[in-house]
């Protein structure tokens, strides 16, 4: 896209300026750790430099699908599933931790059983004397964000710890529904009993969280022009990422899928998480060398999700004579060019979580062992409600507005409850279930300088999975499912007379994780590495969500990598050779077809496998004094197995997918990082961070594709002296500009088809903006 050129030399100019005064927090950029494996955490991957939020860990690539980003305090995860109870609505990289890092995948996979690195972080704990951090952050889009922890001892051997955080946050864009885009809360105390010589320690913490996540549903989309050769363009005066794409009316109308009524909130209202959590934590250490440590936490929590996914977005035709209520409140007719169709998502989850880990660990002279215990309870009952509705396609930056059908009485293609704003409840995405689940699982891990030159860690996790509850996924007399309709419930009765009931599932399963690693120092510096994970599961609760059932088989992801490495006083490098494949996963399309001039939607489920091949080379370089270097490259080719699904339309269409073969939507396969700081003086930091992500295809089928793009960060480091530091950074200050993920409503284009659709008018997700960021921190 082109960028407003006056707009981008003012932009470039205040960040110069900026850089000149000040610094920036560095959480990420002191995250170092050598590359010879011993380590449990993985070092120099920036964990909290984020492109797409302000405020959480971003998603480190590891050459499959987009899947949770696991969050671990003091050894368990924060939430047990991020849908509806999301991590960055009850944790944040505040001042109330100690320690925030990236655990490996061997070491994820041992401990936890997911696949994938973890952010791994611990709680600031009360210390001698009186002590506070207190962090504050803020952006010239007007963010305010203020961490305080404070902790002393209040006895002999007793000490406390409090935290507060607040974040006030309107986003990059002005919306007009609430002020703003991010409004969390959270309060933590802990109180520590501290053993005789340093044994040990007992602590009772109990965590508040309070979060309106808004950004989930204000930031998912906004429309382009798709040249049809990888970049994209503006829409009139639509700016990317600095231009709402969300229609000023707050209300919601939805059919309760639990009840059947019809009911109205506002999606403020619907995004709110809160939670209220204990945990217990004891460490003991003996002489011996023997460590124990267990955590348990109870977790009561309200968790929600909203979604505004755009579906199709079309050149009005007169199928629909369009309304939108005018400024005084009159209804006037709609003349625009286009019209969005959107599926709100309204997710909301009542959980009650308990979590038990214990450990017991020994340290001896050429290695240390441990065996671990988990119990994993989660019971939820959960439904998402959904709901359909049409806005206008606005090109002159304008609000858009919903738009109303004032035919909605005849419509013979929709179902209108109500009004002729909000049509086809539930028949879409709707989801339901209520149950629980319950993990129990004994681990191992064994780290062994088996000689001076030789070190081998291997691990093994057994795991026992029971799930029980019930489901809406309902089969008729003939023991075929019978879908979703418009107004589907609990209770409702579909058109072959098949009556929606709760349907029971219980299952029982036996999930393992097994992982090894070895070291060979051939020289002092030069040696050989590899490491090899086998992780099986089996669907959680959430994958019984949709009107079918999923597959039940059993899930397996092999990881495998190899190769050399190498360390001296200034160059630090590993070059390795991967291998991860990933069978049996559940998914649920939305296939779209328009009918008679109007858009119909219908979800096709799926099973399918995924398979990657990669190379990674990782150097962190200290060529002179002062100077550090990161440099990352991944090569990798992620490509689906047995992807194949189809739907029958109302007209008899039958929309077919087949991407067997082809490059998995939305993961590049060159991945770049280069990260390069300089101390100017003892106390004062500048550093940069690069990122490249190159082409990534936007829909299944490989059709649509969005060229290579940089993720850019910068700032300076001033540690004024022993109690402040200030910061600046700078976030994209390239000012990229574009589309990225996937395009709303394409999944059915075929390659041969795409190229009808160049200069077309589409929806996806966008690059983050040019973000100056100020930060300071006092400690005393």
């Amino acid at each position: 896209m082109k960028a407003d050129k006056k707009q981008f030399s003012n932009r470039m100019g205040a960040a110069v300026l900026l850089l000149a005064l000040a610094c920036v927090n560095g959480y990420a950029q002191d995250n170092k750790s050598s590359n010879d494996g011993n380590s449990k955490e993985e070092g120099n991957r920036n964990v909290m430099l984020n492109a797409a939020s302000a405020n959480g860990p971003r998603e480190i690539q590891i050459g499959l699908p987009s899947a949770d980003v696991n969050v671990l305090e003091n050894g368990i995860p924060v939430t047990y599933a991020t849908n509806p109870h999301s991590v960055n609505s009850l944790w944040r990289a505040d001042a109330s931790l100690s320690h925030v890092g990236l655990l490996k995948i061997s070491e994820t996979a041992i401990t936890t059983g997911n696949i994938g690195y973890a952010v791994n972080s611990f709680t600031q704990l009360g210390e001698k004397g009186f002590n506070g951090t207190l962090n504050y952050k803020s952006n010239h889009f007007g963010m305010q964000e203020i961490s305080l922890n404070l902790n002393g001892e209040i006895a002999k051997d007793w000490f406390y710890s409090g935290s507060i955080y607040q974040d006030f946050d309107p986003g990059t864009f002005k919306i007009k529904s609430t002020p703003f885009q991010d409004r969390t809360q959270i309060y933590k105390f802990a109180l520590t009993k501290r053993y005789n010589q340093n044994r040990g320690e007992f602590t009772a913490m109990y965590h508040y969280s309070n979060s309106h996540p808004v950004y989930m549903y204000a930031t998912q989309s906004a429309p382009f022009v798709y040249v049809g050769d990888g970049s994209v363009r503006e829409l009139g005066a639509f700016a990317l990422g600095t231009t709402s794409y969300l229609p000023v009316d707050n209300e919601m109308i939805y059919r309760d899928m639990r009840t059947g009524e019809l009911k109205k909130t506002n999606l403020y209202d619907a995004v709110q998480n809160k939670g209220s959590e204990v945990a217990l934590m004891n460490n003991y250490n003996w002489d011996n060398g023997l460590s124990w440590k267990v955590i348990m936490k109870y977790d009561h929590a309200t968790g929600s999700c909203v979604y505004q996914t755009p579906m199709e977005l079309s050149q009005r035709t007169n199928a629909i004579n369009y309304q939108y209520e005018g400024e005084d409140g009159r209804m006037q007719a709609y003349n625009g060019e286009y019209v969005q169709s959107r599926m709100s998502c309204l997710n909301r989850g009542f959980i009650d979580e308990f979590m038990f880990t214990t450990e017991l660990s020994r340290k001896l002279s050429n290695g240390t062992w441990r065996l671990g215990l988990n119990e994993w309870y989660y019971d939820i009952d959960y439904a998402s409600n959904t709901t359909m509705y049409d806005q206008s396609v606005p090109t002159d930056g304008s609000y858009p507005v919903r738009l109303y059908n004032p035919d909605y009485a005849i419509s013979t293609s929709r179902s209108y409850d109500g009004n002729g704003y909000y049509y086809d409840f539930n028949k879409n995405a709707s989801e339901y279930y209520k149950g629980h689940e319950n993990k129990l699982a004994v681990y191992f891990t064994h780290d062994w300088d088996v000689t001076d030159k030789f070190n081998l860690y291997y691990g093994a996790r057994l795991e026992y999975q029971a799930l029980r509850g019930n489901n809406a996924a309902v089969k008729d007399a003939n023991g075929n499912f019978v879908g979703r309709f418009a107004d589907y419930h609990l209770g409702a009765t579909a058109s072959n007379g098949t009556k929606i009931e709760p349907t029971p599932m219980e299952y029982d399963w036996f999930n393992y994780a097994l992982s090894a690693a070895a070291t060979y120092k051939l020289t002092k510096e030069f040696g050989f590495t590899g490491d090899f994970t086998y992780i099986t599961q089996h669907p959680k609760l959430e994958n019984f969500a949709p009107a079918v059932l999923p597959n039940t088989d059993k899930i397996s992801v092999p990881l495998g990598r190899a190769g050399i490495y190498y360390n001296n006083e200034w160059l630090s490098l590993t070059s390795l050779f991967s291998y991860i494949s990933k069978t049996n996963n559940n998914s649920t399309l939305n296939l779209q077809h328009s009918v008679n001039g109007v858009n119909e939607i219908l979800a096709a489920p799926l099973n399918y496998d995924i398979k990657t091949l990669g190379w990674t080379t990782d150097v962190v370089a200290r060529p002179f004094k002062g100077f550090d270097l990161h440099f990352l490259f991944t090569y990798q080719k992620p490509t689906y197995k047995k992807y194949e699904t189809s739907v029958k339309f109302s007209d008899d269409y039958v929309g077919q997918i087949n991407a067997t073969g082809n490059i998995v939507a939305e993961i590049p396969q060159v991945i770049v990082e280069i990260d390069p700081s300089y101390m100017i003086t003892k106390d004062l930091k500048i550093w940069t961070s690069f990122r490249y992500f190159s082409k990534t295809y936007a829909n299944i089928n490989d059709a649509y594709y969005f060229n290579g793009r940089w993720e850019t960060f910068g700032g300076l480091n001033w540690q004024v002296n022993k109690k402040l530091s200030l910061g600046c950074s700078v976030v994209n200050f390239l000012n990229q500009t574009g589309a990225k993920g996937s395009i709303a409503g394409a999944e059915l284009v075929t390659k041969d088809e795409a190229g009808k659709y160049a200069n077309t008018v589409m929806a996806g997700s966008y690059i983050r903006p040019f973000t100056v960021e100020f930060s300071a921190q006092v400690k005393f």
